[in-house]
């Protein structure tokens, strides 16, 4: 016979997906950011136009986790 008690859910609770929420949002805004220095340094002819192409890849990959996390 089974036990009565509930088992532990596998979902995060609410404050664990807020936090998540919270520090995607914090990186996604700093890749971006970063993004937006490098394009404008690899324009001025500082920086190589590479390391622009991989900050935004990661800048997009941070933004579709986010959005999954919104579940919007």
């Amino acid at each position: 016979m089974s036990s009565p008690a509930r088992r532990p859910s596998s979902n995060p609770s609410r404050r664990q997906r807020e936090t998540r929420a919270y520090r995607l949002t914090l990186a996604t805004g700093a890749a971006g950011l970063a993004a937006v220095v490098t394009l404008v340094l690899s324009l001025v002819g500082v920086m190589s136009f590479g390391i622009f192409l991989l900050l935004a890849v990661v800048t997009a990959a941070l933004a579709f986790v986010l959005k999954g996390t919104l579940g919007r």
